[in-house]
């Protein structure tokens, strides 16, 4: 598969990430995250945390290998790295709760990292 078609897919899958806490609160990351872009202009201190900026520094980057000639595999495996943080931490409390809505939410992101890992690694 080509580079650029896995770095889009992984920020899409990203975004489907299901997440519940508390009695009956739950959202997808793209719920969450457009909250995060639209208080990051208003009251940017409230949103400024490690899990909540690190994902989005690393959609950025895959976003940016889009325009690249040669898609730099350096800018993939950091970007990746940035959005697995959050995804596997999701995808552990997913097998530790039995929660299978979180688990499956994670693991098209899970698959499509792997294979844009092993597509960048290809010379």
């Amino acid at each position: 598969m080509e580079k650029r078609f896995l770095n889009v897919l992984a920020v899409i899958t990203s975004l489907f990430g299901y997440l519940e806490w508390g009695a009956g609160n739950s959202t997808f990351l793209f719920v969450a995250e457009w909250e995060v872009l639209r208080r990051l202009v208003s009251e940017p201190l409230s949103v400024v945390h490690p899990f909540t900026m690190l994902p989005l520094f690393g959609q950025v980057l895959l976003i940016v290998t889009l325009f690249q000639r040669r898609p730099s595999k350096w800018l993939t495996y950091i970007g990746l790295g940035c959005l697995a943080i959050l995804l596997l931490l999701m995808f552990v409390i997913g097998l530790i709760s039995l929660n299978f809505k979180i688990l499956l939410s994670t693991v098209p992101f899970i698959a499509t990292a792997i294979f844009a890992i092993i597509e960048a690694r290809k010379k």
